[in-house]
């Protein structure tokens, strides 16, 4: 990561150590304990909270996921043909709520409307959307409040998705094979899925079933359906399982959206790292 990470300023203070102050960050969101809890071994707990924060507002940690997905790209190392999206529900401790309203300036982020969290049935929850490959890896992530619909943030998840070239050209963007469940099989997600030329692998929904088979001719042909290529999605629950293994992203506990949204990223950075091929 040492490459990735800033330099030390040219005025002021030397950054303390990137690598202590990083494990000092894991080290809490692994416990999922409060940021003064930190041992001093770590350094001083506000400079691992500052520090996560600053480098989510300026896409420090989005831009090494990146390119940890470059370099597997490069490699071809990425199951392209076993992605999957899927969404998992994130129940809100109630310390993450009650946050303040930003006062607006010049240089600050523009604010979250309700810091993505809802209430659902769950109670104050937040939604993580996210598209992994066949390797259980996330490819891209996008949270939302807790009643969201999945459909609704399919294609945003999707555009979300950026792999940096090796050399020169766009990035990377398209999957040609998505396996999803029921919850993105309305028939106007299949149409969006096959404008973009994305083979979709979803079970037929009751209701769609239906409304087909009451239409009789006009309702058209059932969908395709692979049942051995859709056994593949499982890939997408163990990405959840594997993080929500750290108890912070299991629970949230941070109020600014911006701030958990940097603690998934994180353990996203850390999935990728430790499922690296040498």
């Amino acid at each position: 990561l040492q490459p990735h990470l800033p330099g030390n300023p040219r005025r002021g203070r030397a950054y303390a150590d990137h690598r202590r102050v990083i494990n000092g960050m894991l080290w809490r969101i692994r416990l999922g304990t409060p940021w003064r809890d930190i041992p001093a071994q770590y350094g001083a707990w506000r400079t691992c909270h500052d520090r996560l924060v600053r480098w989510e507002r300026d896409g420090t940690w989005l831009r090494i996921l990146q390119t940890l997905q470059a370099m597997a790209d490069q490699q071809g190392q990425i199951d392209w043909h076993g992605a999957a999206v899927d969404s998992t529900h994130i129940r809100a401790h109630r310390s993450a709520t009650g946050a303040r309203i930003q006062n607006a300036k010049t240089d600050a982020p523009p604010p979250i409307p309700g810091e993505w969290l809802g209430q659902s049935r769950g109670g104050r929850t937040t939604k993580i959307h996210l598209c992994v490959d066949g390797q259980a890896r996330p490819l891209s992530i996008v949270l939302s409040a807790g009643q969201a619909s999945d459909g609704t943030y399919l294609l945003p998840v999707l555009d979300s998705i950026r792999v940096p070239r090796s050399g020169a050209g766009r990035p990377r963007k398209h999957v040609p094979v998505l396996r999803v469940d029921r919850a993105y099989g309305a028939p106007k997600y299949r149409r969006l899925l096959r404008k973009r030329g994305i083979a979709c692998v979803c079970p037929e929904r009751e209701d769609a079933k239906k409304w087909r088979l009451k239409r009789g001719v006009r309702g058209g042909r059932p969908p395709k359906f692979d049942v051995e290529a859709y056994k593949g999605r499982n890939v997408v629950e163990r990405a959840v399982n594997r993080i929500k293994d750290f108890r912070a992203v299991a629970t949230r506990y941070e109020k600014r959206g911006r701030n958990f949204l940097a603690v998934v990223l994180l353990v996203a950075i850390l999935i990728w790292l430790s499922k690296r091929q040498h």
